[in-house]
């Protein structure tokens, strides 16, 4: 795990002195809250429906139990005893008081965390797979790269004042865990045929009012060229951008308007200005930061465990858990546990004070101190020996977080929606809340089987509902609440955006159209076939058929 240097430290106690003393003039009445607001924006500050929101960043969803503590104490001390697990592998809290909020972040700063730029038209937090150097397969661990781009990118002088924000997701997994191709850049770690590695490249993926998928702008770019190949994209898009629109001013629209070819061929041609030159990436700078990211000190252990054997055939709960939320890991005994932050009923991503300090506990003991953030709004322990999961298992169930829910329609993306969100014409948790009360019957969720059920409060898809197998979308129709459906997107190396079935439900109405659209495909699959493979096999029409037949 990356530690600071003294140029980190530098950089984040100075800005919390400088913004001390900014929110002090506003406290004061010497800044208007106009004036406040793009200050604010810079420390991750926002203004929402009820209150400030703080989004304090966690750079590729990686923690130590520490860190972890100290979300902890900041949700107990100065929030409501939670805070929430965010899509950028963040957590927000969404009561601080805005006097507290510097003495927030300077708790912040004594763990290695802050808050810059997890706003603003600039680069945010680089997200990255959740199980970054413990994948089964992976080619590298892909933090090491991502540590290196938040590096170069941290108050880049070029590009702090872009036309719209920038998100940068990487993966070194043939399984895109990470969704790259719905972020503005997404690089994945690849062998060319010599057997060298290097990065493939999407530029122009995103959600939001007009969702794209990101296209292939280049198949191999070397490591040295990481760099100088990032910083050609940015200065094209810093230079051609929209900034007099606020809703075509993403990379997106750009690549768009102008063509993939055409962008790439401006990619290049800017980068052959930089690319042989102070922008190189030399290779004992990649070893200096992959030092940090070394792997822990592993036990040798036989590949299967016979204390767990026994432990699943005598506890089916437990054996459900297993199968359904402990993945591969790539060192023969270990295993790679997630935790459900979706507890049936519950806020999805949403953890209190005393469960982030289970999970620390936790990492401590069992996992070499370290605990991941998911981009699904779950956390992960990477490293835990399977004789130790039945005791995992014990502790996160007594917490609420041993649901064996992981992939299933209740382990549901959710943005906050109505309920804080100025944004958002119509409320998502109690959606989600309503969804998992309908199908609580773990039996029947691992019966259906995988399935991505992601909700939006509103078109800007904080809920990624457009790569969702099923895509909520609050609406608003003259002040009531109308829920649009979609079917057939994924955020996963096949990723796509999904089709609108048809007119929208009332929010009476929407959880039955949910469950009519599980009986469809549980009806019409065939042995095996997920529910994409149903989609594209079928089409809109059944699905259209039984819920539109008597609407």
């Amino acid at each position: 795990m990356y530690r600071y240097d003294e140029f980190d430290r530098t950089i984040v106690d100075e800005r919390v002195k400088q913004f001390r003393g900014q929110v002090a003039r506003r406290v004061s009445g010497d800044l208007t809250e106009e004036q406040f607001r793009p200050l604010r924006l810079m420390n991750g500050l926002y203004l929402q429906l009820h209150a400030y929101m703080l989004r304090v960043a966690v750079p590729y969803g990686t923690l130590s139990s520490k860190q972890m503590r100290m979300l902890a104490h900041i949700a107990r001390k100065y929030d409501k005893g939670y805070g929430h697990f965010t899509t950028r592998q963040n957590i927000q809290y969404n009561w601080p008081k805005l006097e507290e909020v510097p003495d927030l972040l300077a708790d912040l700063a004594t763990v290695e965390m802050h808050a810059i730029q997890t706003s603003g038209n600039c680069i945010r937090n680089v997200t990255s797979d959740q199980y970054a150097g413990v994948a089964a397969g992976e080619i590298e661990d892909p933090r090491v790269y991502c540590e290196i781009i938040r590096q170069w990118s941290t108050f880049h002088p070029e590009f702090s004042f872009l036309p719209r924000k920038f998100k940068i997701a990487v993966t070194a997994s043939e399984d895109d865990r990470a969704a790259i191709r719905v972020h503005d850049i997404g690089i994945q770690l690849v062998k060319n045929a010599a057997g060298e590695t290097g990065f493939r490249f999407f530029v122009g993926g995103g959600l939001g009012r007009t969702p794209v998928v990101g296209p292939e702008i280049n198949s191999f770019v070397k490591k040295k060229d990481l760099l100088s190949y990032l910083e050609a994209i940015l200065r094209v898009y810093n230079q051609l951008g929209r900034r007099d629109n606020l809703y075509k001013a993403r990379i997106k629209i750009l690549v768009r308007s102008v063509g993939t070819g055409e962008f790439a061929e401006m990619v290049d041609k800017e980068w052959q200005f930089i690319k042989d030159g102070k922008y190189d990436l030399p290779q004992d700078e990649i070893d200096r930061i992959k030092a940090y990211f070394a792997p822990p000190a592993y036990e040798t252990l036989p590949a299967t465990d016979a204390t767990l054997k026994d432990k699943i055939e005598a506890n089916a709960d437990f054996a459900a858990w297993v199968k359904r939320n402990v993945a591969e890991h790539k060192v023969p005994g270990y295993g790679i546990v997630n935790i459900s932050l979706k507890p049936i009923g519950g806020i999805p991503g949403d953890a209190t004070a005393e469960q982030m300090e289970v999970v620390a506990d936790l990492a401590e003991k069992y996992s070499f101190d370290e605990v991941r953030v998911t981009h699904e709004q779950n956390l992960v322990l990477p490293d835990v020996k399977k004789s130790d999961l039945f005791v995992v298992w014990e502790a996160l169930s007594a917490s609420d977080m041993g649901t064996s829910n992981l992939g299933t329609i209740t382990d549901m993306i959710s943005c906050p929606g109505l309920d804080y969100c100025n944004l958002a014409n119509a409320r998502s948790i109690p959606v989600a809340q309503r969804i998992s009360e309908r199908f609580a019957d773990l039996s029947r969720q691992h019966d259906i089987g995988d399935l991505k059920v992601k909700i939006s409060g509103c078109i800007n898809a904080c809920g990624h509902h457009h790569v969702g197998n099923i895509g909520i979308l609050g609406v608003d129709k003259k002040g009531q609440e109308f829920y649009q459906i979609t079917l057939g997107g994924s955020a996963t190396e096949d990723a796509s955006i999904g089709k609108i079935l048809g007119p929208a439900f009332s929010y009476d109405e929407i959880v039955d159209a949910v469950e009519k659209v599980v009986d469809v495909y549980l009806e019409h699959r065939a042995p095996g076939e997920a529910f994409l493979g149903l989609v594209d096999r079928v089409g809109l029409d059944p699905f259209k058929e039984k819920l539109y037949a008597a609407h």
